[in-house]
């Protein structure tokens, strides 16, 4: 990990806390698909090696929700914008 090289992250990604556990209830505030992406990399490397629990999983599972959202939300902008 690069923290344990002595590397720091430029700027830290968003945990569970800052972003909606249950996707389907989504606040409305939309979240960029590279920040999604940046919270399921820090959930999965700060899990590295451990067995996940059953809410490990079930949280990996809404992070990848969101990011799917938003992934969605950024396609159809730029299909609208063409």
């Amino acid at each position: 990990m690069a923290e344990e090289r002595g590397e720091a992250l430029s700027v830290a990604a968003p945990s569970m806390s800052h972003m909606s556990a249950t996707p389907s209830a989504h606040t409305g505030t939309p979240v960029a698909a590279s920040e999604a992406n940046d919270s399921i990399r820090r959930f999965v490397r700060a899990r590295h090696g451990l067995a996940w629990t059953a809410q490990d999983m079930a949280d990996y599972a809404a992070l990848l929700e969101i990011w799917t959202l938003a992934v969605r939300a950024e396609v159809t902008e730029v299909v609208e914008a063409a």
